[in-house]
């Protein structure tokens, strides 16, 4: 969508029956873009003028109503290209004074999906048929927006305060069934009978045997004031409490109480005044770069536009049952994948299997699958203790422990087993490619496939490619982390890949900070407000002292110049601390793992402190929360840059949702580099120099930020790749 606008169409055909059935048509989604509706208008006032025309039916092309708004023009008044987004002033027209106030009723027959402007299209005709799987939601939330063409007054009017608020705070989409019930459809019906439905329920409504309703003004399903009152401010004191950082959850909430307390047209100009201020907020502008960003992190500049098509991956063997590895291979059945599961030996077979089988059974307590499709999903896993059955599987993942001789011997091993079309993954997050890989003659289908804890549920997948791999592998790795439901980002190959690598100096600035005199806890108090869903030593606890050193172990051999070295995760794992399976780590925890400060640990950082040879810095005691997000941020923006500059990604977007997805950095800040682009390049430099005057190496702002600074050039703007990894 970005880059070239979609025009898309309307189309009217009037049948014998004298009913004009107008079709949207833009695919892939039929997207509301500003031709759409005005021809839909143009469509809807020749309806209107023929006399050969009693009713109207409003559907989509191909299956689907409408995916709604063009989200691209709300990017355009984002950039200053739009002064204004033009299909706000023309659905609202279209929608209250053509559709609702017409004097021919319409239905809207809904297939596929009716979301956003699509809903509220449907919302004001007089009636909605629907069939039984459609999707009707109003996910304008999620762009940090609120339905901007009447969805805040119409929809309570049709389901009830209560559940139109949930339906617009949450983005939940209900289905056909659901969406009779509550009132928002008329009625539903199979596909194939979904046109003459609506056609002969238009022409009842046009004969009065059916009621003729303007959604707008109906008032049975709204509570009485009062109740009303205490719906607000229930919604309100959930929305703070849920996202404390958001703003337009709020507005939705006082827009929709607007319209109860004032009326629906009173309403509907709050709604448009608020959506004009809120499509202009950084907040949406960050989770409208989030939106294309994540829809082009496929787009690869030179292996994805070679018009190469993926290979069929049927059967995929997972070397490993560990936590990553039966985590991938539930990732893999759940999408209908056969797997083979290898393990060493027998014991380690059945307890891998077993926790595929405990991941699966979680799905069926929580009622996200039936019985009967648990048994189903779990026959696709075989367990194997040899490579016999390696015959004909056309992918193998490699999920074993961290260790580089194991690993070459399993590569090795591969190549003599697996076809020689076989796609040789590994899973490592920290051994170089190049080296797993060594041994054999098959480096042009050696690719990491890096999967984060826990594997069935965690959204990013890293696909690590070396200067051998193949495009073709690239590919069909790339399609089968789509169809497994993840969001894959092609990275080079190098210490850490991405996620981890921008996110090494995260904990060590904070334990920079901690030694400097700043208080810990204030630290991870001052971070989750931020927006993180937790401080970096909360982190550190939930992931374990072990696995903290051996990876912080890697940076600083890769990276010793830059990477500040503290004793206190190891004094602390010496004294039987290993975070929160220990039940003792930054924090204390009870049975039920909730963490509580730990007094006794000043004397571990004064310990660290004095072996560092630290002194406490008076000015950082009383350090305000603006630094210490700054303090903790920056050196994870300096890395991010060293990442984008040295090719190993190729867009800065992508990095912005490996922030995300692999650390959870929020979402409405937009990542980690827009959120950088935010401060501006020389701003960035010069604290990070300051700093590096004042605390050392591990904040000295690398070659790129230093030119970017210079410039002030956006950090975000893309590199030459003359150096590229990829």
């Amino acid at each position: 969508m970005k880059g070239s606008r979609t025009k898309g169409t309307t189309t009217i055909e009037v049948g014998a029956d004298g009913v004009a059935l107008i079709t949207l048509i833009n695919p892939p989604v039929n997207a509301l873009s500003s031709d759409v509706l005005n021809s839909l208008k143009d469509s809807y006032e020749q309806a209107l003028r023929r006399d050969d025309v009693k009713a109207i039916v409003i559907t989509g092309a191909k299956g689907k109503f409408s995916g709604g708004a063009d989200i691209s023009s709300f990017e355009e008044v984002q950039e200053g290209k739009l002064n204004e987004p033009k299909p706000d002033f023309i659905i609202s027209e279209v929608l209250g004074n053509t559709l609702e106030a017409a004097k021919k009723p319409s239905v809207a027959a809904i297939e596929g999906l009716a979301l956003g402007g699509g809903l509220e299209v449907a919302m004001a005709c007089h009636a909605r048929i629907s069939t039984p799987n459609a999707q009707l939601s109003l996910p304008e939330l999620q762009l940090g927006l609120i339905p901007g063409f009447g969805g805040t007054q119409r929809l309570p009017r049709l389901v009830g305060i209560t559940k139109a608020l949930e339906m617009m705070l949450t983005s939940k989409p209900v289905k056909g069934e659901e969406a009779h019930a509550l009132g928002l459809v008329d009625a539903v019906v199979s596909p194939n009978e979904l046109l003459s439905t609506a056609r002969q329920w238009a022409l009842d409504i046009f004969e009065r045997r059916r009621p003729w309703i303007a959604s707008l003004y109906k008032t049975e399903k709204l509570d009485s004031l009062g109740e009303a009152r205490e719906i607000f401010k229930f919604a309100r004191a959930q929305a703070q409490k849920r996202a404390p950082n958001l703003l337009h959850p709020i507005v939705c909430i006082n827009v929709v109480e607007h319209g109860i307390v004032s009326g629906p047209r009173a309403g509907l100009y709050k709604e448009f005044e608020s959506f004009q201020e809120l499509v202009r907020s950084d907040i949406s502008k960050s989770l409208v770069h989030i939106f294309f960003a994540l829809r082009g992190t496929t787009k690869v500049p030179g292996i994805t536009d070679l018009g190469l098509v993926p290979r069929r991956v049927k059967k995929v063997a997972v070397l490993g049952g560990g936590l990553m590895g039966s985590g991938i291979a539930t990732a893999l059945i759940l999408s209908n994948y056969p797997v083979i599961l290898k393990e060493v030996n027998d014991q380690f077979l059945q307890a891998g299997i077993g926790r595929v089988r405990a991941n699966l059974q979680s799905r069926v307590k929580k009622g996200k699958m039936t019985q009967e499709k648990f048994e189903k999903t779990m026959s696709l896993l075989k367990g194997s203790l040899d490579y016999e059955s390696f015959k004909d599987v056309d992918m193998v993942i490699e999920a074993v422990i961290e260790n580089v001789s194991l690993k070459q011997q399993i590569f090795s091993d591969l190549e003599k087993y697996c076809p020689p079309h076989c796609i040789l993954a590994s899973n490592t997050s920290t051994i170089d490619l190049n080296l797993i890989g060594k041994q054999t003659k098959s480096q042009d289908r050696i690719i990491g496939a890096h999967f984060f804890s826990p594997a069935h549920v965690m959204p990013l997948l890293e696909i690590v490619r070396t200067k051998q791999t193949s495009p073709q592998v690239i590919v069909d790795l790339l399609d089968v982390g789509k169809k497994i439901r993840k969001t894959p980002v092609l990275v080079g190959n190098c210490t850490g890949f991405a996620v981890n690598r921008m996110f090494f100096p995260y904990t060590q600035a904070a334990i920079l900070l901690v030694e400097h005199g700043v208080d810990l806890y204030q630290i991870d108090r001052v971070i989750t407000k931020f927006g993180m869903p937790m401080g970096p030593f909360r982190l550190a606890d939930l992931v374990g002292f072990g696995v903290a050193i051996a990876t912080g172990m890697q940076f600083v051999e890769n990276f010793p110049e830059r990477t500040y070295k503290s004793m206190l995760l190891p004094l602390m794992q010496e004294d039987k601390r290993g975070g929160e399976t220990t039940f003792k780590g930054f924090y204390l925890y009870d049975d039920r793992r909730k963490a509580k400060p730990d007094p006794e640990l000043r004397k571990y950082i004064e310990k660290a402190r004095s072996i560092s040879g630290v002194a406490v810095d008076p000015k950082l005691a009383k350090l305000p929360e603006k630094d210490i997000v700054e303090m903790i941020f920056f050196p994870v923006v300096n890395e991010a840059c060293r990442v984008f500059a040295e090719g190993i990604a190729v867009k800065a977007a992508d990095l912005d949702i490996a922030s995300l997805m692999g650390m959870g950095f929020p979402p409405y800040r937009g990542g980690i580099m827009f959120w950088a682009d935010s401060f501006g390049s020389k701003y960035i430099y010069s604290r990070l120099e300051e700093w590096s005057k004042t605390y050392g190496e591990f904040f000295e702002p690398c070659a790129f930020l230093a030119e970017r600074g210079a410039k002030g050039a956006p950090l975000s703007s893309p590199v030459e790749q003359a150096k590229s990894r990829l």
